[in-house]
């Protein structure tokens, strides 16, 4: 059963390959919905009164927060170490977390439906992806990585049947990450793809490579041994990948 829904300012494309009664199915995806519904309150930086807004403005104390608002945060300070810096809740000036929480809500979602008995699906939102057990027919789930230049082609296939595949690049929003450590937009690669077990570090970490330029190919390459690959393009056009990558025709 496939369910498309909008949500967090993107389209969220829901595929459940399990065999189970239709009524089941059609619970579940509801169940997913509202919970994606449910972080997109909490966490917008656009709605006046969703919890995000209303900490950063101070009118909420961090003990007065929601668990999954202080999770949020102690992950985003933990990423921010992790990557030297490069991903940074706070890079526009005041807290933004939506770099680590499309992805997380995504992985949270697997998770619940994992636990509601649901062992072969798939969650796409923009350009982080879920997939959980087999697709339809018992293959595994086919992930296109858009071509950064051509809208209408691919740069890669990816097949996987337990992981997460998360892409970062500025071919659609233009520079709308920024490199915190020098104050100013992210060059030097067009596209970074990563791909593991969590989509929240996934998405996380594309964010981090991508606002690091051209050296973040390097630090990249220091992923596999943490079970994560990637892949990568500059701007001026030089395609890498890990060696582990999930590649097919």
């Amino acid at each position: 059963m496939r369910h498309v829904e909008e949500v967090m300012g993107t389209v969220v494309s829901i595929e459940l390959a399990d065999d189970l009664p239709e009524s089941r199915l059609r619970s579940l995806i509801a169940s997913t919905c509202a919970w994606l519904h449910e972080v997109d309150a909490r966490f917008s930086t656009y709605q006046a009164d969703s919890e995000v807004c209303r900490f950063r403005r101070g009118d909420l104390r961090l003990e007065e927060c929601s668990a999954d608002l202080r999770l949020v945060l102690d992950r985003c300070a933990d990423l921010w170490r992790d990557t030297g810096g490069y991903f940074d809740a706070y890079a526009g000036g005041q807290l933004d977390p939506s770099g680590y929480v499309k992805g997380w809500s995504v992985e949270v979602a697997s998770e619940r439906l994992a636990a509601a008995g649901s062992t072969r699906h798939y969650i796409g939102a923009g350009g982080d992806i879920r997939m959980r057990g087999s697709g339809p027919g018992g293959r595994p789930w086919r992930v296109g990585v858009r071509h950064p230049w051509q809208a209408d082609k691919l740069a890669w296939v990816l097949q996987l049947t337990d992981g997460a595949v998360a892409t970062s690049g500025t071919y659609e929003r233009g520079a709308h990450v920024w490199n915190p450590v020098s104050g100013a937009p992210a060059t030097g690669l067009r596209s970074v793809t990563v791909v593991g077990p969590d989509l929240a570090v996934a998405d996380a970490w594309a964010t981090a490579a991508l606002a690091m330029g051209e050296p973040g190919l390097s630090w990249l390459a220091t992923l596999t041994g943490k079970g994560y690959e990637s892949a990568a393009v500059t701007d001026d056009g030089r395609a890498f990948t890990s060696s582990g990558l999930p590649v097919t025709d």
